[in-house]
C-alpha cells in the first residue's frame, strides 16, 4: 500500500478560496489588500517567480503592483522604491525578489523593508516575534509546511521531527515553529545538515515520526533513510536541466505513510500563505 499524497495543490486551493472571501468582504469595507513586488535585474527564474505572484494576486481579487529596475539599477534607487512601498497605504505588503544583483547589498534592502509589510516573514523583527512566540507574520514555506500536514491528520504535537537542512527560509525557522506550544505543533525537533557525516545523519533520520527534507540535495532521502509509517515533507529541489528534482527519492513512498509529490506539494502551500500574510497584514493595518 502506498503512501498517502499530502497534496499541497488541494490545500492551497482551499486556502486561495478563503482569501478571495476575505479581500472581497475587506473591499466592500473600503479596505485595500495589496502586495508588492520589487525585481531587479533580469533572471528569469525570478521573473517567472514574481509574475506567478501577480497572477494569484489577480486570481482571488487582490491588488498587485510591480517595480522592475533594470541589472543597472544603484542601491539607492532600490532603497527608493522600497521606501515607497513601505509608505504606500494601498500595499500592505511586499517583498524583493532575491537574489539582487552583483554589486547590491541584499542585506541593507531587506533591512529597509517595514516589519508590517514583510510579505514573506523573514525580516529579522519578525523571525525574532517567531522565536519568542509573538504574533507576526510567518515565514511562508515553513507555514505551509505545518498547515499541511494538518490538513492531512498527520499527528505532529508530541511527535519527533527531523528537519534536514538549517536554511533561512526553511529549515531554521521551520523548528521555530514546530517547537512553539501552540495547536498542530508542539513537537520535538532535531535539524540535521549535510555537514553531518552520512551515517550519523542517516541514524538520525530512521528516529523521525516526520521527516523535512530542505537541503537542496537530489534523491538525498532515500528508503533506507526512512522509517515505515513515517510523514515525508520534500521541501528541497534541484534542477537537472530543466527537469526538478526533490530532495526524497521516489522509492521513498514505499515506506512513508505520508509523502509530498514531486509536484504539487510544498511549492503551492509556499504562494498560498504569501497571500495568506498578504490578507493579515491589511486586517492589521486596518485595525
Amino acid at each position: 500500500m502506498g503512501a498517502i499524497l499530502l497534496d499541497g495543490e488541494a490545500v492551497a486551493s482551499r486556502i486561495r478560496a478563503e482569501v478571495a472571501d476575505r479581500v472581497a468582504q475587506l473591499r466592500a469595507e473600503g479596505v485595500s489588500v495589496g502586495l508588492g513586488t520589487v525585481l531587479v535585474g533580469d533572471d528569469v527564474s525570478s521573473e517567472r517567480y514574481v509574475a506567478l505572484k501577480h497572477e494569484d494576486c489577480a486570481a482571488v481579487g487582490m491588488y498587485s503592483v510591480g517595480e522592475h529596475l533594470p541589472a543597472t539599477a544603484t542601491q539607492e534607487e532600490v532603497m527608493e522604491v522600497i521606501a515607497r512601498f513601505d509608505a504606500d497605504p494601498l500595499v500592505s505588503a511586499f517583498l524583493v525578489q532575491l537574489p539582487l544583483p552583483a554589486g547590491l547589498d541584499e542585506e541593507r534592502a531587506l533591512l529597509a523593508v517595514d516589519p508590517e509589510k514583510d510579505v514573506d516573514g523573514l525580516h529579522p523583527v519578525n523571525l525574532g516575534r517567531l522565536v519568542l512566540g509573538t504574533p507576526g507574520p510567518l515565514p511562508c514555506t515553513p507555514s505551509g509546511i505545518v498547515e499541511l500536514l494538518h490538513a492531512y491528520d498527520v499527528p505532529v504535537e508530541g511527535s519527533h521531527v527531523v528537519i534536514i537542512g538549517r536554511g533561512v527560509t526553511i529549515g531554521r525557522p521551520l523548528a521555530n515553529l514546530l517547537t512553539l506550544k501552540r495547536p498542530g505543533c508542539n513537537a520535538a525537533v532535531t535539524v540535521v545538515h549535510t555537514g553531518v557525516d552520512a551515517a550519523d545523519l542517516a541514524a538520525l533520520v530512521r528516529t523521525a515520526d516526520i521527516v523535512v527534507a530542505a537541503a537542496g540535495r537530489p534523491h538525498l532521502l532515500t528508503p533506507d533513510m526512512v522509517k515505515p509509517g513515517a510523514a515525508v515533507v520534500s521541501a528541497g529541489t534541484t534542477f537537472e536541466g530543466r527537469k526538478l528534482i526533490p530532495d526524497a527519492h521516489p522509492d521513498v513512498a514505499e515506506v512513508a505513510g505520508w509523502i509530498t509529490p514531486r509536484l504539487g506539494g510544498v511549492g503551492p502551500m509556499t504562494r498560498a500563505m504569501l497571500l495568506r500574510n498578504a490578507l493579515r497584514a491589511a486586517e492589521r493595518q486596518a485595525r
